[in-house]
């Protein structure tokens, strides 16, 4: 007998609907700046329409298919040991920044399909082991070592990325039942490695001091030669950390209820530095004005609802912990990017989820929506 699958059409509708609204702010944010570098205004929309293609095709694959199907080591294990090899290949090969795979049609971040490999790991790891959820050693121990690892390795290159890998691995713990001592135990140690993530680069303490005026000011009133001073005289990132931010609010505040209309946003013409990758969400503040954002907030809305139901609702532990871990990867890193181009939190570099221009971010993001959507067709609401 053939298997039943019910359809999410909301959630269904809103993932697609974001994608093609994505497709068209990635067209008017990077047109200015792909008519000058590329001497094409097209270039990076055909290039993000690839993608979308291909991770629609995976994102209907993924739907269709029974998500007790990758509910085994094979597929708890596999990804995330391919995804630490190619962190640790990128490593080498990305002398510079440790992010990118650099192949002969485009380039890959391996750091993007790590959220991925992370949810489907715990989520195996941990409704097998459900019953000894607390047994330090026969559960907790390994689950943490390994996503540790995959946080670490993540940290070193992309802390934005590793901090909404350490809030999913939360979260699916929190559900799970883990008892609040080990929270204070684990989060004491993630804290601590955060800390050390941005000690380790002048460039992260620049913008964390560039977003607070006072401690900038103290910052700058110390004597010339002072260790610290100096060490963030060495940071790779521009002079003015706090720019992008302050050019980001001045576009989301011109665009008013309405916007300025498609295509007739000033802040893109060289004064928001990549306007299509992790800064959007201010062109589409400025195009569409608060009627614009307020959509774009509705459909991560509808993500948080439709997760967090099926969560709930979930007939099993396994998928209840996809459905969670899935939920809260791409609503916080949402959360994370909104923060950022509001001037809410320091600047950081990293994608609106499902709209932002990045074909590794898209393909990951879909895939794990794909996750998503598979769960819901069967789970009975």
């Amino acid at each position: 007998m053939a298997q039943t699958v019910k359809e999410d059409w909301g959630l269904f509708g809103t993932i697609v609907a974001m994608v093609m609204f994505g497709l068209v702010m990635v067209y008017s944010a990077s047109s200015v700046s792909a008519e000058i570098k590329m001497k094409s205004t097209f270039y990076y929309l055909f290039r993000q329409f690839g993608w979308a293609v291909f991770s629609l095709a995976l994102l209907m694959f993924m739907k269709q298919c029974h998500y007790l199907k990758f509910k085994n080591s094979l597929w708890a294990f596999g990804p995330m040991g391919f995804v630490v090899m190619s962190l640790v290949a990128v490593y080498f090969l990305d002398a510079k920044s440790h992010r990118w795979m650099r192949l002969g049609i485009g380039s890959i971040q391996p750091s993007e399909f790590a959220k991925p490999a992370l949810i489907l790991f715990l989520a195996y790891f941990i409704s097998q082991r459900i019953a000894k959820i607390n047994d330090l050693r026969y559960t907790l121990t390994p689950a943490a070592g390994i996503a540790g690892i995959l946080f670490l390795i993540v940290g070193v290159a992309d802390f934005g990325t590793a901090l909404v890998l350490l809030v999913t691995a939360a979260a699916m713990f929190l559900i799970a039942g883990v008892h609040m001592r080990f929270f204070a135990i684990g989060g004491t140690v993630a804290v601590l490695c955060l800390i050390g993530f941005i000690l380790a680069k002048p460039y992260r303490i620049n913008r964390i001091i560039g977003h607070s005026k006072f401690v900038s000011e103290y910052i700058d009133g110390l004597e010339s030669g002072n260790w610290f001073k100096d060490y963030l005289k060495n940071s790779t990132a521009t002079g003015d950390s706090g720019y992008q931010a302050r050019q980001s609010v001045i576009a989301v505040g011109a665009g008013g209820a309405f916007g300025r209309g498609p295509m007739n946003g000033i802040q893109k013409h060289n004064y928001l530095p990549e306007p299509h990758t992790d800064f959007i969400f201010a062109v589409i503040g400025e195009e569409f004005g608060l009627l614009g954002t307020t959509g774009v907030l509705t459909g991560f809305f509808v993500l948080l609802w439709r997760g967090t139901r099926l969560a709930w609702f979930a007939p099993d532990d396994y998928s209840r912990l996809l459905a969670l871990g899935v939920t809260v990867s791409i609503v916080f890193q949402a959360l994370i990017n909104l923060s950022v181009v509001l001037d809410l939190g320091p600047t950081k570099g990293i994608p609106l989820p499902m709209i932002s221009y990045g074909g590794s971010s898209l393909l990951s993001t879909l895939l794990s929506l794909g996750l998503l959507l598979s769960v819901s067709g069967q789970t009975a609401e």
